[in-house]
């Protein structure tokens, strides 16, 4: 078994050492030095460096970038995607993004962990546990999300929130440990007309 199928299989592998996963590391890291360089207004261009990267990309996406991820190759993000500047995806495991999602700035989806003993940990040795945010989701600034973690269909998430566990569909969930204040109703369309 690989050290990359060892991650996907939520197993402890090699993330520091191993030759064939800096080299994965590496190839990302040139594509996100290409996208970085072009200019915002050529968006055709730093779309067509995404598609190369990620591994799935919807339509219409819009990264305002700088945009960082670990592969690449494990993120897959519906249509009508939005990220503001400098999210961070530490995808080692699969991070699935629905369609309109909307993040704010500073946002980090870690799908790395690290074992809590320093002598495992020192031997370069990770695990990795997929993300999953389901469609029409908000998530705020500053807001991390942590291994494992799901998000429902329709939720938001409010700024500075840490993701430690599941959030439900159509709910606001704040805080650190973030968790759910209330469910958004239909009076919550009313906030703004």
């Amino acid at each position: 078994m690989t050290e990359m199928e060892k991650a996907a299989a939520g197993l402890l592998y090699d993330a520091n050492y191993d030759p064939s996963v800096l080299q994965l590391r590496d190839a990302a890291k040139e594509k996100l030095f290409a996208f970085q360089q072009i200019g915002a207004h050529r968006r055709a261009e730093r779309e067509a460096v995404l598609r190369g990267l990620l591994g799935k990309l919807g339509r219409n996406p819009v990264f305002d970038g700088p945009f960082l991820c670990d592969y690449g190759f494990n993120i897959e993000i519906g249509d009508h995607f939005y990220t503001n500047v400098n999210l961070v995806i530490l995808d080692a495991a699969k991070v699935r993004i629905g369609n309109n999602v909307f993040i704010a700035p500073n946002v980090g989806l870690y799908t790395s962990g690290h074992p809590l003993d320093a002598e495992r940990r020192n031997q370069g040795l990770e695990f990795a546990l997929p993300i999953t945010i389901g469609d029409n989701v908000w998530i705020g600034a500053g807001v991390q999300v942590l291994p494992g973690v799901s998000i429902g269909a329709g939720s938001v998430i409010a700024a500075g929130a840490i993701v430690t566990k599941d959030v439900p569909e159509g709910v606001v969930s704040a805080g650190n440990p973030a968790r759910v204040l209330r469910a958004i109703t239909d009076k919550d369309a009313q906030a703004y007309a």
